[in-house]
């Protein structure tokens, strides 16, 4: 399953205030198994908006397709969903790992939504019919309240390889059939190798028209997002998702 939320800068807002949650503690989990213990990251605390596209050219999804790479700037230029993966599993060479995600009304501390990923149970003899895009993509289900919050949290937590992360960024497009909603861009930073890593991410959702919010809820699933993760400006994973907001209607 996948895992996404976003938010930095806005061509309409102040830039990010970013906020640590404390320095890394160095702490270990102490692993059973006799493989290195894991580090685990103090819990960071970011808050922004909506990201900027002003001055970036338009990009079409067939010139990025077989290309030699995908960069922030060609994805802050797509101007509908996806139809494709824009890079391969084979290509995530760092072992992101995204292992939980909560996402909670900020108002009301209420939560809306929480998953934990599963341990896997998958043995090396059994993956020869294994989707490879298996694990890219979420259907999320919201009541038609979720469409008039204005200020949301979502905490994700992610593990990561034996190699350190530069400039790990993250960006995720909202649309609605065919109209950009909104546009978040995340840079998480520096990563360590072989840490566990926890981020809360708070971001302002645009206010919608009554017609738009209508529209989204008579016709579920119409609404979906494309996240993009970049480490130094290289694209190294996608992962999709699509919406329904009729929820306990």
């Amino acid at each position: 399953m996948s895992y996404s939320c976003t938010g930095r800068g806005s061509s309409q807002d102040p830039p990010t205030t970013t906020k640590p949650a404390g320095k890394n503690p160095g702490g270990d989990t102490g692993g059973t198994d006799g493989s290195s213990p894991q580090k685990t990251a103090a819990m960071k605390v970011k808050k922004g908006c909506n990201a900027t596209d002003a001055g970036v050219p338009v990009t079409m999804e067939e010139d990025l397709l077989g290309g030699t790479g995908v960069t922030p700037e060609d994805v802050l230029g797509l101007q509908k969903i996806t139809e494709n993966y824009l890079c391969s599993p084979d290509e995530n060479i760092f072992n992101i790992d995204f292992t939980r995600f909560r996402i909670r009304d900020m108002e009301s501390a209420t939560v809306l939504f929480e998953i934990t990923k599963p341990p896997s149970a998958d043995k090396a003899g059994d993956k020869r019919d294994v989707d490879p895009n298996a694990g890219r993509f979420v259907r999320y289900q919201f009541t038609p309240a979720f469409l008039r919050l204005r200020q949301v949290g979502a905490t994700v937590e992610f593990t990561v390889g034996d190699m350190p992360i530069e400039n790990f960024r993250m960006i995720e497009r909202h649309y609605f059939r065919e109209k950009l909603l909104k546009s978040f861009d995340f840079e998480f930073g520096f990563c360590m190798p072989s840490s566990k890593n926890t981020c809360e991410h708070i971001y302002e959702f645009p206010p919608l028209s009554e017609d738009i919010i209508r529209e989204m809820v008579l016709h579920p699933y119409e609404t979906q997002s494309d996240s993009f993760y970049f480490v130094d400006n290289k694209l190294v994973m996608h992962n999709k998702a699509d919406y329904s907001y009729n929820g306990g209607t």
